[in-house]
């Protein structure tokens, strides 16, 4: 991680200006879903990552097109940096036709193969497996490409974890890991659940080596990934990288917040990843007066258009809840796992009782 005192060199001034554009519409995005789970527009559960913009558009700035980007459950900003339309990812959300998944897979379970951004998980620690099948395939089919797999510091003492690093080592795949350390598993601080809370370092047992960066700077996020990646690519290494960073909000839009104070919020929030970067690029004079300012205006049209596209997108067909579930033919004789056929003719009959 580099030195706060002496932080890394800024991109090119396009570069500076997109990443700065894309955190904001990430936090502007995160901000309108919080609102729209309130209204009870938004069902199940919705994990904002709110503080988190510069860990995530660093991390996912440093992939090609053809890498592969894996998440957990707080998906929308790896969606929307990984060119995935906000208005499908709003109307995901609303669990409506027009969604990424056509409304299937809600908060949690995004997912858009034509970016190579392979989804987000509800199962804590369940997308480290998947990642390693993803650098199998890498190696299967001859290519360089790579995969970054994001999880959270709660998800590291998974049995997942220790078993797929084992994997990745043993057959050298291309699989760089980020572990977002956000301070909290759900809302256990880190020193509580991790016995060694340096986490870069909990690979290192398997052979996979550890990296450090800020998760609050987009710059030092970006160059540590890209070195890693890079290793990963060209040395078959899979490696391990901490990202220092902190959620604003609460684990999800239910969480009281009640195991830190306000006071503690308020310090972390200084480090705004946003304001801060913002501030170098006027400092730079990357970015004039009044062009953070518009660029934000810009994030808003946005979302305001799509919480209107996503509102104004049907729901999906009742008779379509049995789409794209897979029976084995004659031989699987049986209802579905719900049994609702009441007095009248059901779908189900169709496969027998």
């Amino acid at each position: 991680m580099a030195d706060q005192a002496q932080p890394r060199p800024l991109p090119d001034p396009v570069t500076s200006r997109e990443w700065l554009q894309t955190m904001m519409l990430i936090r502007r995005f995160e901000e309108r879903a919080g609102e729209m789970y309130a209204k009870a527009k938004v069902g199940g559960f919705l994990h904002l990552a709110i503080g988190e913009e510069a860990a995530i558009v660093g991390c996912a700035r440093a992939l090609r097109d053809d890498d592969y980007l894996i998440s957990t459950y707080r998906s929308h900003g790896h969606a929307l940096v990984r060119g995935s339309n906000p208005d499908a990812v709003m109307a995901e959300l609303f669990g409506r036709e027009g969604g990424l998944c056509r409304g299937r897979g809600g908060s949690m379970h995004m997912f858009d193969l034509a970016n190579r951004f392979m989804g987000g998980y509800g199962i804590v620690g369940g997308n480290l497996p998947i990642a390693a099948g993803f650098g199998l395939a890498s190696d299967y089919l001859g290519t360089d490409d790579a995969t970054l797999c994001t999880f959270g510091d709660g998800a590291i003492n998974q049995g997942t974890f220790g078993e797929t690093m084992n994997l990745a080592a043993l057959w050298k795949l291309p699989v760089v890991f980020l572990v977002t350390n956000n301070q909290f598993g759900m809302g256990t601080a880190l020193e509580r659940h991790s016995a060694n809370t340096d986490l870069q370092e909990r690979g290192q047992s398997f052979g996979v080596p550890g990296m450090r960066c800020d998760g609050m700077d987009v710059v030092d996020t970006y160059e540590v990934c890209r070195e890693a990646l890079e290793t990963a690519r060209t040395e078959r290494q899979p490696v391990l990288v901490e990202a220092i960073t902190y959620r604003f909000r609460g684990h999800s839009m239910a969480d009281p917040e009640e195991y830190r104070t306000k006071d503690q919020v308020e310090e972390w929030r200084k480090r705004d990843p946003i304001i801060t970067f913002a501030e170098r690029l006027r400092e730079a004079d990357i970015i004039g007066e009044g062009d953070a300012e518009q660029m934000d205006a810009d994030a808003v049209k946005v979302v305001d258009d799509a919480v209107a596209f996503a509102d104004a997108s049907p729901f999906p067909a009742l008779e379509s809840l049995y789409d794209d579930i897979y029976v084995l033919g004659d031989q699987l004789k049986g209802w579905y796992s719900v049994d609702e056929r009441g007095a009248g003719v059901q779908k189900g009959e169709d496969i027998g009782a």
